[in-house]
Formats: structure tokens, sequence, C-alpha cells
């Protein structure tokens, strides 16, 4: 005859104490995978943010170069005063105002023929952050490494005129300054050290021919001279910031008709 099964006391608690062990296990475990969601999470937001305040530097360094180059084709230095008129700050650079044998920016057609010669002959055709109209592609930031067969004959790419240092800094050639006591300097525009660190610009001097579709526009000489423009020359210029991230880059371009004053 079976004799019936009990239990014990002893055994009651060893159950209920394995049973409590693996739920406090398992709500450990969902504790953790939490934390590290959490985490990781909060990780990829910094990440993120990260990546956008440093591509907004380097945006607001390369507009700051564009304003720089404008402030280079008037012939005007940092404070808005022409170049001809007054003496330079104590301290200056011997390159401010393009003093010191720096090429000059061209401002009419009579000037481009020998001048764009010139540049033409260098093997970046560039001097002194001025430029001839780019051979091959436009958008040199994407222009194929040298030796590779989709490179263009002439052509050059970003990276190699940094290189070759044809590119101005800012306040080169406006003495602009990079901060003070109050204001400090930007990170990427007071970097100077690395040559693929901070900030350049570059002038391509080309010239406008009323006749036919240019840069800005094909309209007749009349409508220009409304805006305070006549067929001249006319710039593209080119910033290139870098981020202080690797791989980050800002390139920015505009074209600029320098106004003619009738004072």
């Amino acid at each position: 005859m079976r004799r019936p099964h009990y239990l014990h006391a002893g055994s009651l608690a060893q159950h209920a104490r394995g049973a409590a062990l693996l739920t406090v296990l398992v709500f450990s475990m969902l504790s953790m995978l939490l934390a590290l969601w959490a985490a990781r999470t909060a990780w990829y937001g910094e990440l993120v943010v990260g990546n956008d305040a440093d591509y907004q530097r380097a945006f607001e360094a390369a507009e700051a170069l564009l304003l720089d180059a404008e402030l280079d084709i008037r012939g005007e230095r940092a404070d808005g005063r022409p170049c001809a008129y007054g003496g330079l700050p104590r301290g200056a650079s011997a390159s401010v105002c393009r003093r010191g044998g720096a090429a000059k920016v061209p401002l009419e057609n009579a000037d481009l023929p020998a001048f764009l010669a010139t540049l033409s002959a260098q093997p970046q055709r560039c001097i002194d952050a001025l430029c001839a109209k780019r051979v091959g592609r436009q958008d040199i930031w994407n222009a194929p490494a040298a030796g590779t067969p989709a490179r263009q004959a002439g052509e050059q790419d970003l990276f190699a005129l940094i290189r070759a240092g044809t590119g101005a800094r800012y306040g080169q050639y406006t003495g602009a300054q990079l901060g003070d006591a109050d204001r400090p300097a930007h990170p990427i525009l007071a970097e100077r050290g690395d040559a693929q660190a901070g900030g350049w610009y570059w002038i391509e001097v080309i010239p406008y021919i009323d006749s036919q579709p240019g840069l800005i526009s094909n309209a007749p000489a009349q409508q220009l001279e409304l805006v305070g423009l006549s067929p001249h020359v006319v710039y593209r210029i080119t910033a290139a910031a870098f981020g202080r991230k690797p791989d980050s880059l800002v390139v920015l371009e505009q074209s600029y008709a320098r106004p003619r004053r009738k004072d």
C-alpha cells in the first residue's frame, strides 16, 4: 500500500527561496538591460548633439571667411575703412591690405589678361589666394585624388590647394582679429598648426562678359547700373572650414561683384 507523501517545512522553505532567487535574477537582468538601453540612448543623443554643434561651429567659421574675403576684394580693413586711407594699427601683419609683395585683387577687365596668364602658369593656378577659374569639376571638394583614372587634366582638388598653402587664413589680408579679452577667439579660425585644420578661402577672378551668361546674370548693363554694378570683374569665393571632429568639413561658395561707388 502506497504511503502518502508529505512535504516538510524545510522543503517548502527551500522551494520558496529558489523561486525568490529566480525572480530577483530576472528583475536584475531586466534592470540591467534598461540601464544599458538608457545609457546607449544618452550616448547616441550626445553624439548627435556634438556632431551638430561641431558642424555649426565649422559653418560659422566658413561664413566668417566669406565675409573676410569680401573685405579683401573691396580693399577694406576689418573695421570697414579702405586700405587706401589711414594708417594700419600698430603690430599689423605685413600682409594686411595685401602689402609686402602680395598679389593685388584685379578690379577691372583691362587688368585681367596679364594677371590670369600669370595665374594659369602656376601649378595650382593660384597666387596669394587669388585663382584663375577652375578647370574640370567645379566642386573641388568632391574631386578625385591625383593619379586616379577619374581625374581630369588640369583639375585641382580642395586638399591639394590646402597642402600647397594657396588659401588665405581669416584676417590675413584684412587684419581681422580672432578675439580679445572680452571675446574669445573662434576655435576653428584660431587653428593654424595642422595642415588640415582651421579654415581658408580662395577667390577666383573671372571676367564678366555682358553679352554672355555670367555668374551673376546676363542682364544688360542698364539693369546692372540700377543696383550699383556695371559689367566688370566677377569673383567666386570658396571658403572651407574643418570642424574639430574627424571628417568634419564645411565648404561654402558665393559669387560676388564689387559695387562701384559713385563718389
